[in-house]
């Protein structure tokens, strides 16, 4: 007999079940809660974009871009693109007349297959994909004319050329090549600018939340599927009172969660003007201690050197310490606004630790930068960061606007809430108020009209459908937390009654069903 496969959930992802699932919604609805008393609406994204979208935004030399997102081409040409996984795993070694035709019927095949596809607009036209499909017919043609007079080519490489097609092969995208998101603030700004929302009065203020997607080494508080909340604001000012106004929201709704012992970091990162001179001081710097650093930092020396400040390795801690710091070379622009945001945070009696290091490395990040910390995580305990970002929507396209925002990550809040026994929603599941226990095959049809009306009223009430004697009924009542077992009998539907046991002192009373409701109530 054939084992049968049991299913799990792929590495790096998890399901979220009751009762945990209970604190989740207690916090997705404070979440909701807090963003609207500040004026912000919910914006439903797409959970994949073109991934140009990202490349663009979060940098196409960064991790996330180059190692960490799920990407696929998204197209119908599955023959075609059959065709041409058979065409890149075709052996180039063999000598042969006959295997080198068989190379060259198979490529003529999806050029002719890919000019038909073309014409119908079925693949994408643009100035990549044509080079690339004129380089593959060239090469094919080359090989076809080998292979039909081989005198006339004395010196023809079968080996360089079938290379050159199976590069050019895979230069041709037969789709749009999208990516599940590995952040939202992109998906945002395309949809700010898609739908013209420049042009609404007043700042424009969002928030969203659900999953992104990023393949990362899983570990405690990090999953490839993770969970995000998160608000932007964008429109014409870059008012310090924006952005505070931004970390007391965010604040406001950690808070209400029941989450203490948080620590707010903020710093400046400058504007195009100064920071790009800071940037050159600071490679300046880093490539004279070079030898101290390891290979990651040494190569964002060229590359990024505001990462290098990331850095989280013990040995490089006491050279990044001897390093210069931003806010001392800000220009008088930036330094006014940083010293006007603390100021609005002082008036919100919002405390707060400056901590140069906190940078961001795109760039059209710019000025505010911020991250909240939260305890009993261990060393990723950064549950929120956020910061200016005012070039980023003229980088997607968009007309000049400032923007300011930030992601919290849900799973890490919930995990500080759980770790600071702050989880309680986890613990009492969604809770029935009232099990309706009924025997007889005629009260039946009267505890489901019972269980709908206690429902329309409000009440949350489980009831089995099949038939058991009223002592098991009770049994699974209690087992269940039911606060009151509501029993239905041949007599009690006679009489047109219920009767009422609380189950957490056992107290009975026989209660008239039109008044069941205000009972429970009481």
């Amino acid at each position: 007999m054939t084992e049968v496969r049991k299913f799990q959930a792929v590495r790096g992802t998890r399901d979220i079940v009751p009762p945990e699932s209970a604190l989740w919604t207690r916090v997705e609805r404070v979440a909701r809660d807090v963003f609207e008393t500040y004026r912000f609406g919910e914006i439903l994204l797409p959970i994949f974009e073109e991934t140009d979208l990202f490349a663009r935004s979060v940098g196409a030399g960064s991790d996330i871009v180059g190692k960490e997102m799920y990407t696929f081409a998204d197209h119908d040409w599955l023959d075609l693109e059959a065709l041409r996984r058979t065409i890149l795993e075709f052996p180039l070694g063999e000598p042969s007349e006959p295997f080198q035709a068989s190379f060259a019927s198979l490529s003529r095949k999806f050029v002719d297959a890919l000019f038909q596809a073309t014409l119908s607009s079925g693949i994408p036209g643009t100035p990549e994909n044509k080079a690339a499909s004129e380089r593959l017919s060239e090469h094919v043609h080359k090989l076809s004319q080998y292979l039909e007079d081989f005198e006339t080519f004395p010196n023809f490489d079968i080996v360089v050329t079938g290379q050159a097609i199976k590069q050019a092969l895979k230069s041709i995208q037969l789709g749009p090549i999208v990516s599940l998101r590995p952040e939202a603030t992109a998906s945002v700004v395309r949809a700010y600018i898609e739908h013209g929302m420049q042009t609404l009065p007043g700042d424009v203020k969002l928030y969203y939340m659900g999953p992104m997607f990023r393949r990362e080494r899983p570990q405690k508080g990090r999953f490839r599927q993770f969970y995000q909340i998160g608000a932007e604001v964008l429109g014409q000012s870059d008012n310090p009172g924006i952005d505070a106004d931004v970390i007391e929201m965010v604040l406001v709704f950690i808070e209400r969660c029941g989450l203490v012992g948080h620590t707010l970091y903020i710093n400046s990162i400058g504007c195009r003007d100064c920071r790009p001179k800071y940037v050159e001081l600071l490679r300046a710097e880093l490539t004279k201690v070079k030898d101290k650093l390891g290979p990651d930092s040494q190569r964002r020396i060229e590359t990024n050197p505001l990462r290098v400040l990331d850095s989280k390795l013990d040995s490089e801690q006491a050279v990044i310490e001897t390093l210069p710091r931003i806010g001392d070379h800000l220009c008088e622009a930036c330094r006014e606004h940083f010293k006007m945001l603390q100021a609005m945070l002082f008036m919100r009696q919002i405390a707060y630790e400056v901590n140069w290091r906190l940078v961001r490395g795109l760039d059209y990040y710019m000025r505010t930068t911020f991250e909240i910390t939260a305890p009993g995580l261990g060393s990723q305990n950064a549950i929120c960061g956020g910061g200016r970002y005012d070039g980023l929507v003229e980088l997607l396209g968009g007309p000049p606007t400032k923007g300011i925002g930030f992601a919290l990550g849900t799973d890490r809040l919930i995990l500080a809430l759980q770790e600071a026994g702050k989880g309680e929603a986890a613990s009492g599941g969604a809770g029935v108020d009232a099990y309706v226990a009924w025997m007889g095959a005629s009260t039946y049809a009267v505890a489901v009209r019972v269980a709908r009306t206690l429902r329309d009223a409000g009440f949350s009430v489980e009831m089995s459908h099949e038939e058991m004697k009223f002592k098991k009924s009770l049994g699974l009542a209690a087992r269940l937390g039911a606060r009151f077992a509501v029993i239905l009998g041949d007599n009690e539907v006679a009489a047109g009654t219920c009767t009422v046991k609380r189950m957490a002192d056992g107290t009975q009373a026989t209660i008239a069903e039109r008044e069941l409701a205000g009972h429970l109530r009481t």
